[in-house]
């Protein structure tokens, strides 16, 4: 199959060196808004480039990779979805609810696959955890807790087109909250903090947040998030129950230093290297669904799902009081 990539960046970058080693993809061809870059890249992977993204609809895809700057992802989608092409996405599909709606509605008009790229539903920690949940081994769970700290800030001229903390980093615990437990948030009461850079207050942002989330079954779900984990990156999970717990992310690489012990060893750089093998298998995932031989395991309401948790957090931060989230829903 021939699969198109638009971005050329970070992100873009590691994706298209994973597609060029599936044995499914015969041939990557990627553009950029800077074709210098798209150029580069294509010949760093062994990839074909092209110029502009009207030449990359051009090319006789079979399906679609978005990983542009995040303003481009809900006009890429609908644009891929009505040329009949699979679409991967990363995360987010659109930059609000409104914008959600808007694709998921072109989506299922059109009737072709969209995957999201929530990629802790491929780290094997995650999935061990929600099967476990799924098995009953734990007993009934009383509480979860889930994590993103990053070790440093995105750069400056980001985080005013960001979405602020929860849409932009959280939203990844509260998509891992659902897809491990297999219940739905009813209920949010959120606080954020700033004690780095004054950008986040200048924007109406935070750099530190936790939320607690409340389930439809009645487990409390507490989400933490921050911008100035300088320890290193620390992304976990943990499921605790009436009968046992769990956790996915804590290893040797995890950032905690015991008061009673020695350092860990070198943590992880960032997400690109705590879910390198998450990064490769989605996009496994996602050639299977390109070929038709599985639906797509993150459609986008399952994105917009996320969404309205962030919502609902950033509505609660803001008013200081527990948010319905059939406030937001709509």
């Amino acid at each position: 199959m021939r699969i198109g990539l638009v971005g050329a960046g970070r992100i873009g970058a590691r994706h298209a060196a994973t597609l060029c080693e599936l044995p499914r993809v015969e041939a990557l061809v990627v553009a950029d808004t800077q074709a210098g870059r798209a150029r580069e890249l294509a010949a760093r992977v062994g990839a074909e480039a092209v110029d502009t993204v009207e030449e990359l609809f051009a090319a006789g895809l079979d399906g679609l990779v978005v990983a542009a700057a995040t303003d481009a992802h809900a006009e890429l989608v609908i644009r891929g979805v009505a040329a009949g092409l699979p679409v991967f996405c990363e995360k987010p599909i659109a930059p609000d609810i409104r914008g959600t709606f808007q694709v998921i509605q072109a989506v299922n008009t059109a009737g072709v696959p969209v995957q999201v790229g929530f990629q802790r539903r491929f780290d094997s920690g995650h999935v061990a955890a929600r099967d476990a949940v799924a098995s009953g081994r734990l007993g009934w769970l009383h509480t979860v807790r889930s994590c993103t700290l990053d070790p440093a800030p995105p750069p400056r001229d980001y985080i005013p087109v960001s979405g602020g903390l929860f849409r932009d980093c959280a939203v990844h615990d509260f998509d891992a909250v659902r897809f491990v437990t297999g219940r739905e948030v009813v209920q949010a009461v959120a606080a954020g903090a700033n004690r780095g850079d004054v950008i986040f207050s200048e924007c109406d942002d935070v750099d530190t947040a936790t939320a607690v989330l409340t389930l439809d079954d009645g487990t409390i779900a507490v989400v933490s998030a921050t911008r100035y984990n300088a320890a290193g990156y620390d992304v976990r999970f943990e499921a605790l129950g009436s009968k046992e717990s769990v956790v996915a992310g804590l290893d040797s690489h995890t950032p905690l230093t015991p008061v009673e012990g020695s350092a860990c060893a070198t943590p992880y750089g960032g997400f690109l290297d705590r879910f390198a093998d998450a990064y490769d298998a989605e996009l496994r995932a996602f050639t299977e669904v390109v070929a038709g031989r599985i639906e797509s395991p993150c459609r986008p309401e399952e994105a917009l799902e996320a969404f309205y948790v962030a919502e609902a957090c950033d509505i609660s931060r803001h008013e200081g009081r527990a948010v319905e989230l059939a406030e937001v829903r709509r």
